[in-house]
C-alpha cells in the first residue's frame, strides 16, 4: 500500500510525458499569491508557449460576480521544487476579457517601463532583499517567542546560531535551496535583527526578471511555511516598540552607474529620487509609516537623506561605490511588503525617464 508521501513523490515520467504547471497570480489584496495547477500534453519552456487560462475573479476580491472571469497571461517559467520533474511552475498576470489589465496586476506597466528604449539601454540591475517575519500558527507571534512574552533584547539574534538565537533556520534553508532548484536567482539568505525574522536576496537579476523572481520566490515561502505549520507575515512592523521593522531594500545600478565616471550619474538620480521622495514612499508598501521612524536603522517617512555606509538614510551608498567612483545604491525606504514590480519600475522610471 503506497503511503500519501510516495503518492506525492511519484516520477510522472515514469508513465507520462504530460506535466503539471502551477499557474501563479498576484490576488485581490496586491500581496496574496494565488494559484491553480492544469496539465500539459508536455514539457514547456517559454512562457509563450502556454495556454492562456481563467479564473473566478469574484473569489479573489478582483472582478464583480456577474462578470467574474479574468485572463491569466503566462509571462515567466520556473522549475517546480515541490513536484520536480519536468513541472513548473508559472508567474501569470491577470487582465479581462477583452485584453485590459485589471486594476490590480502592476506587472503590465512595469514592462512597458522596462521596454522603453532608454530603459533597456541602461541594463538596469536589482538586488532586492526580502526581510519577512515567522509567526506560530495558532497565536500569531513570533516564532520561538514565549506566548504572550518576548525574548531577550535585540543583540544577540542578527546572523546568529544556536537554539536560543535562530528560530526557523529549516524552513529558511529549505526555501534558499528550493529557490535555487526553481531557477530563481536567490543570492544569499540571513537571520535579521528581531528573532523569528530572515531575510533573503534576490539577484542582481536585469529589469522585470527582478521582481518575476522576487513573486516566485514569496509564493515558494508561503508554500514551504505551508507545510511546516509556520505563518508568513510580510508586514513592516508585525511587533510594535522596540524591534526592528522589515524591509525590502532594493539595491539598483545602471549601466551607465557601472561604467566609469558612474559615481555622478547615481549622484543625480539620488537626487532625482529625493524631488519624488512622497511619490515613491505612497508607492513602497502599507503600513510603512509604522517603519520608517528614524529609529531601528531607517530614515523617518518625511525625510529624504543619503549617505555613504549611513543605515539610518533613504538612500545608501557603499563605500566600494564611493572608492571606485562607480557601482550601485540602494533604496532603504520600500517595506517587505511592497509589490516588486511597482518599486523596480518606477524607480527605473524616476531615475531615467523622468525630466525634473
Amino acid at each position: 500500500m503506497s503511503s500519501l508521501s510516495d503518492l506525492i513523490n511519484l516520477n510522472l515520467s515514469d508513465s507520462t510525458e504530460k506535466i503539471i504547471a502551477e499557474y501563479i497570480w498576484v490576488g485581490g489584496t496586491g500581496m496574496d499569491v494565488r494559484s491553480k495547477a492544469r496539465t500539459l500534453s508536455g514539457p514547456v519552456s517559454d512562457p509563450s508557449k502556454l495556454p492562456k487560462w481563467n479564473y473566478d475573479g469574484s473569489s479573489t476580491g478582483q472582478a464583480p460576480g456577474e462578470d467574474s472571469e479574468v485572463i491569466l497571461y503566462p509571462q515567466a517559467i520556473f522549475r517546480d521544487p515541490f513536484r520536480r520533474g519536468s513541472n513548473i511552475l508559472v508567474i501569470c498576470d491577470a487582465y479581462t476579457p477583452a485584453g485590459e489589465p485589471i486594476p490590480t496586476n502592476k506587472r503590465c506597466r512595469a514592462a512597458k517601463i522596462f521596454s522603453h528604449p532608454d530603459v533597456a539601454a541602461e541594463v538596469t540591475w536589482y538586488g532586492l532583499e526580502q526581510e519577512y517575519t515567522l509567526l506560530q500558527k495558532d497565536v500569531k507571534w513570533p516564532l520561538g517567542w514565549p506566548i504572550g512574552g518576548y525574548p531577550g533584547p535585540q543583540g544577540p539574534y542578527y546572523c546568529g546560531a544556536g537554539v536560543d538565537k535562530a528560530f526557523g533556520r529549516d524552513i529558511v534553508d529549505a526555501h534558499y535551496k528550493a529557490c535555487l532548484y526553481a531557477g530563481i536567482n536567490i543570492s544569499g539568505i540571513n537571520g535579521e535583527v528581531m528573532p523569528g525574522q530572515w531575510e533573503f536576496q534576490v539577484g542582481p537579476s536585469v529589469g522585470i526578471s527582478a521582481a518575476d523572481e522576487l513573486w516566485a520566490a514569496r509564493y515558494i515561502l508561503e508554500r514551504i511555511t505551508e507545510v511546516a505549520g509556520v505563518v508568513l507575515s510580510l508586514d513592516p512592523k508585525p511587533i510594535e516598540g522596540d524591534w526592528n521593522g522589515a524591509g525590502a531594500h532594493t539595491n539598483y545600478s545602471t549601466k551607465s552607474m557601472r561604467n566609469e565616471g558612474g559615481y555622478e550619474i547615481i549622484k543625480k538620480a539620488i537626487e532625482k529620487l529625493g524631488l519624488r521622495h512622497k511619490e515613491h514612499i505612497a508607492a513602497y508598501g502599507e503600513g510603512n509609516e509604522r517603519r520608517l521612524t528614524g529609529k531601528h536603522e531607517t530614515a523617518d517617512i518625511n525625510t529624504f537623506k543619503w549617505g555613504v555606509a549611513n543605515r539610518g538614510a533613504s538612500i545608501r551608498v557603499g563605500r566600494d561605490t564611493e572608492k571606485d567612483g562607480k557601482g550601485y545604491f540602494e533604496d532603504r525606504r520600500p517595506a517587505s511588503n511592497m509589490d516588486p514590480y511597482v518599486v523596480t519600475s518606477m524607480i527605473a522610471e524616476t531615475t531615467i525617464l523622468w525630466k525634473p
